[in-house]
């Protein structure tokens, strides 16, 4: 795997992005994340996976700078993979747990969202949260019913109108994450965790998830090609790609 490093340990794998230091997320990276889980899901000695990331950085979100360069038909296939990728995660039967190694706008809170339990690193520069509107992105109905079924709806509603990005002492407050803790102590939390998980009974662990997500994934659209159709247009709308083309601009000129 080019964007991911994979740890097979008894009864359980890490899933850690690996995508240069923020783990920005681009074509490649959500299939090879769509590969893995579907890899993973069917195999038997698997029973849970952790999805982490690099110090300070579990994931920056969409890159932004390698997306503005697809054409029409790349930004669709992107955006479809993408949503598949969040129902791929969301439906998963098995313990999915996120240890949240630092940063985690955007597309990282997409990821970390789907799973059961969120770890997340203490500390005032880390923020989570869907920023999509304040940065012109489209968010599907998909994401707002998970984001509304960890938080509450009004919670939801006020934070992903505003593009709200949470520290973690708010993240904690919310309910969008379940511990904060140092940062060297992240991914051993989570793998406590999936080691609890590991002593249940996994038939009845499995129904026991299905019971408790049924309400959520009731609410879904599980075809891919509608949940992200109107990012893939809106892309495209002039006033929306000039500010995107003009942070695109602003970002790599402070990386110079």
């Amino acid at each position: 795997m080019e964007n991911l490093k994979i740890r097979e340990q008894e009864g359980y794998t890490i899933v850690q992005l690996n995508r240069g230091k923020a783990n920005a997320l681009n074509f490649a990276m959500v299939e090879e994340l769509r590969t893995t889980i579907k890899e993973l899901g069917a195999k038997e000695s698997v029973k849970g996976v952790i999805l982490t990331g690099q110090p300070h950085f579990f994931s920056a979100g969409l890159d932004l700078v390698e997306l503005i360069q697809y054409d029409k038909g790349q930004i669709n296939t992107f955006f479809t993979s993408f949503g598949a990728l969040y129902n791929e995660l969301l439906l998963f039967k098995k313990p999915l747990i996120a240890a949240i190694t630092g940063h985690s706008p955007a597309g990282g809170c997409v990821l970390a969202v789907t799973c059961d339990n969120r770890y997340m690193a203490d500390g005032e520069k880390y923020v989570i949260g869907l920023n999509e509107v304040a940065v012109n992105i489209q968010i599907s109905q998909n994401l707002t019913e998970v984001y509304s079924f960890w938080m509450g709806h009004g919670r939801a509603h006020r934070y992903i109108l505003e593009g709200k990005l949470l520290n973690g002492k708010e993240a904690l407050a919310a309910g969008l994450v379940d511990e904060l803790l140092p940062l060297e102590e992240v991914l051993p939390r989570a793998e406590k965790q999936m080691q609890q998980y590991l002593r249940a009974d996994q038939e009845i662990l499995i129904n026991t998830k299905q019971k408790l997500r049924k309400p959520l994934w009731d609410k879904l659209d599980t075809h891919p090609e509608n949940a992200l159709k109107e990012a893939a247009q809106l892309w495209w709308k002039p006033e929306i790609r000039e500010k995107m083309l003009a942070y695109v601009e602003s970002f790599t000129n402070k990386k110079k």
